[in-house]
């Protein structure tokens, strides 16, 4: 299919996300696509590591096709839960993968681009990578994945990103261990001809081509910051502790929290929280359970339409504030699912 491209080239399989007027946003197919090349190379001797990278030079892959998920939900196809149950086996089968897997991202990797990236071996980010999980900004949550890498990102940082949906670049991305490894863009053309068309050792090529950060990053300056807050055992309690701190970050980053769906907000704390004690295969089902729960709820449709659809940025989030949203209401996006958890591949 022409939305994803495979290419066998020496000892490398490519993987080419091909949908650079849609930021290589995936679709159910794509991934059908890609889980069922990935089964035929994990078997075929001659491709001894895969290389994933976007089209164009504006994003890796900007995540699901957000407006295709939205329209099935809304008319109660299952596309949008189909879409969410292979892509989270495609995320478990990058992780499990027994060959070397090196992601090249360049551009925006958001949502389900981070998924197709994160889990492999070697994440090589590029200088104009721009990193985000900005799910609960749609009335989500951090998917993909997120319920493992996230709590398991220095100190507090992964609550941070999940709650607010703040970006990083690529030396963020590098200190974080989002990346493994930081080439420029320009450089990935000839990082693909010698990794695929050489027989040095894979590790000793990326190192080679590697280049050391000329800055220091935001994220990690403001670790402290960020470790001191998003430590509070609860979404109200870091929201005021947030509120007591008189800095410029404490009050630029309490007011990116009230844009946020509370109920993702909350939801999402409770994620991460039980997300570090969990091994990636129980992340990935309790992922399903939740996204069984938001698609059948309010926030995501609505946080569509007003950032997506209208572009109005006024989303009406039920409830409105966090005192609306109970531990309760909570727990139930947490229950087990009437027809079963999530089948994952071996």
């Amino acid at each position: 299919m022409e939305d994803v491209l495979f290419e066998k080239r020496g000892r490398g399989g490519i993987i080419t996300l091909n949908r650079p007027k849609a930021l290589n946003a995936l679709t159910l197919d794509m991934v059908h696509a890609m889980r069922e090349q990935l089964d035929v190379w994990r078997v075929d001797r001659d491709v001894e590591l895969v290389i994933i990278r976007g089209a164009g030079e504006r994003a890796f892959c900007a995540g699901g096709d957000i407006r295709a998920l939205y329209e099935s939900g809304k008319s109660g196809n299952p596309y949008a839960i189909d879409f969410y149950r292979h892509e989270y086996q495609l995320n478990t089968q990058i992780k499990r993968y027994p060959k070397p897997y090196v992601a090249l991202i360049n551009g925006i990797a958001m949502g389900g681009g981070v998924g197709v990236s994160v889990h492999g071996r070697y994440r090589v980010a590029g200088d104009g990578c721009v990193f985000a999980m900005p799910e609960t900004g749609i009335g989500l949550f951090p998917d993909v994945g997120g319920t493992s890498f996230l709590p398991r990102m220095p100190g507090e940082t992964g609550m941070y990103i999940a709650l607010t949906g703040s970006r990083m670049n690529v030396v963020d991305c590098f200190a974080t261990g989002i990346a493994t490894h930081m080439v420029p863009a320009a450089g990935h053309d000839l990082l693909v001809q010698t990794l695929c068309e050489s027989d040095a050792v894979l590790e000793q090529v990326l190192t080679k081509a590697a280049v050391r950060p000329s800055e220091q990053s935001r994220v990690m300056g403001l670790k402290p910051l960020i470790d001191k807050h998003f430590a509070a055992a609860s979404v109200e309690a870091i929201a005021a502790s947030l509120a007591d701190d008189k800095s410029l970050f404490a009050s630029e980053t309490l007011k990116a929290l009230q844009t946020k769906s509370p109920t993702s907000m909350k939801v999402t704390y409770r994620q991460i929280r039980e997300g570090a004690k969990l091994g990636f295969e129980d992340c990935m089902r309790l992922e399903f359970r939740l996204t069984n729960r938001f698609m059948a709820g309010h926030d995501f449709y609505e946080g569509v339409r007003a950032l997506i659809i209208d572009k109005d940025q006024l989303p009406k989030w039920k409830p409105s504030d966090l005192s609306g949203v109970s531990e309760r209401d909570v727990a139930a996006y947490f229950a087990e699912l009437p027809s079963g958890d999530l089948d994952l591949p071996n």
